[in-house]
């Protein structure tokens, strides 16, 4: 697909967006977002697939955005490249209309974490930790965690910042399956499989009522 982004077929009817931008820890730039973005349009656009699963590479899922970017934000033409990138990344994977599934390895910070939360359904290796390590410096994105797991845990996660291992994840519900970090993308690969097995029109059914009463209208990041 690009130079961050690799897009494979792991299994009938699934397709899989990796990312593997790993000099910087998957760390969500511009053009990492902009190839995750065009990987997931393209993906949907083929008959073909009926379920997506989305992961990072080298142990890492991502640790958010790539704060050296932000530093550009006083120039005109960058600010509006990035915001126009992250409105567009964030709108394509929650309207996403086929299931999405994450496989959460390793870190899931701060845009990370969003990118977990804005999936369907999420599995994580034992290594799996989630933070919002951002609350200290800068906006974080509170309405898809809070429609996932309610305002007290998404008020406590928010506020404070604090890890949640994966472990606790499973507890609050935030993932529903937790697998050794060798097992990760196999478990993924089969509940996408286990999805993948009703008619792909059917599904999209199901997503849109998801969609619809999740009610996660926005237009800009910051809505989020």
């Amino acid at each position: 697909m690009g130079s961050f982004v690799r897009v494979d077929r792991p299994v009938d009817k699934v397709g899989l967006v990796m990312l593997q931008r790993t000099i910087k820890r998957n760390a969500l730039s511009i053009g990492l977002r902009d190839e995750v973005s065009a990987a997931i349009e393209t993906l949907v656009q083929d008959e073909t697939v009926s379920v997506l699963v989305l992961t990072g590479a080298s142990g890492v899922f991502s640790t958010g955005f790539d704060l050296q970017e932000f530093g550009l934000l006083d120039d005109p033409d960058s600010a509006a490249r990035l915001w126009a990138s992250s409105d567009r990344f964030h709108q394509t994977i929650m309207n996403c209309p086929l299931p999405t599934v994450a496989a959460v390895n390793g870190q899931a910070l701060a845009g990370g974490f969003d990118l977990a939360v804005m999936c369907d359904m999420r599995i994580a290796a034992a290594s799996a930790v989630f933070a919002h390590p951002e609350v200290v410096f800068g906006d974080v994105v509170y309405a898809p965690l809070q429609e996932l797991l309610g305002g007290a845990i998404a008020r406590d996660l928010c506020l404070t910042g604090r890890k949640v291992s994966a472990d606790e994840a499973l507890a609050l519900g935030l993932v529903s399956r937790v697998v050794p970090d060798n097992e990760l993308l196999p478990a993924a690969f089969a509940l996408a499989a286990e999805i993948a097995r009703s008619p792909r029109h059917l599904l999209q059914r199901v997503k849109g009522k998801i969609l619809a009463r999740a009610a996660l209208d926005f237009s800009t990041t910051l809505d989020l």
